[in-house]
C-alpha cells in the first residue's frame, strides 16, 4: 500500500503525562485493502501480534546529529512473518514526543501499556492495538535505544 493513503495525528503529548498517547492512524486508500492486510484467518490481528517501528530517513539520529528534525517512515508489521502492514511517513518530532509522553505515562499509570494507536478506514476505527513497546531505528538501520521505547526489563 502506498504511503500517501495514510495521516498521522498523535494527541496526549506536551505535559499530559495522566493521559495515554494516542496515535491515530487515517487510511484513506482503495476500499478493503487495509482489511485483508491486517487480517489473519477470521479475525484482525491483535496487541500481541504486531509491533510497531518508526525509521529515519537520511542521516539524522534525531539527537543533533545529520539533519536536526528529519522524517521518518512509521510501520505497524505482523510479529510472527514481519510482514508490514501499514507504513506511512512520519515527522520525527511527532515519533518523539509520542514516546517521551509515554514514558511519563508510564511514570504514574497502573498498565503495562504506554501508548494507543487507532487505525481508522474514512474516520471509522477499524483496530486499536495498546503498545508498550515503539523501536526507533536510524536511516542505516541501527537500534537508537535513547529515542527508543523499551519497556524495563526488555533486552534487545
Amino acid at each position: 500500500m502506498r504511503r500517501d493513503y495514510f495521516t498521522l495525528t498523535v494527541d496526549g503529548v506536551g505535559g499530559e503525562s495522566d493521559r495515554r498517547p494516542v496515535v491515530t492512524v487515517g487510511y484513506e486508500g482503495p476500499a478493503g485493502q487495509l482489511e485483508t492486510r491486517m487480517t489473519k484467518g477470521e479475525a484482525l490481528l491483535d496487541d500481541p501480534e504486531v509491533d510497531v517501528g518508526y525509521r529515519l530517513r537520511g542521516d539524522g539520529d534525531g539527537d543533533g546529529g545529520g539533519d536536526d528534525d528529519p522524517d521518518g517512515v512509521l510501520a505497524v508489521a505482523d510479529r510472527v512473518t514481519g510482514e508490514y502492514l501499514l507504513e506511512l511517513n512520519a515527522p520525527s518530532a511527532d515519533v518523539f514526543a509520542l514516546v517521551e509522553a509515554a514514558r511519563e505515562f508510564g511514570q504514574t499509570a497502573d498498565t503495562e501499556e504506554r501508548y494507543r494507536i487507532v487505525v481508522e478506514r474514512d474516520g471509522e476505527e477499524l483496530v486499536t492495538y495498546d503498545k508498550s513497546t515503539l523501536l526507533v531505528y536510524d536511516g542505516d538501520g541501527e537500534l537508537l535505544r535513547s529515542r527508543s521505547l523499551i519497556p524495563s526489563g526488555v533486552e534487545l
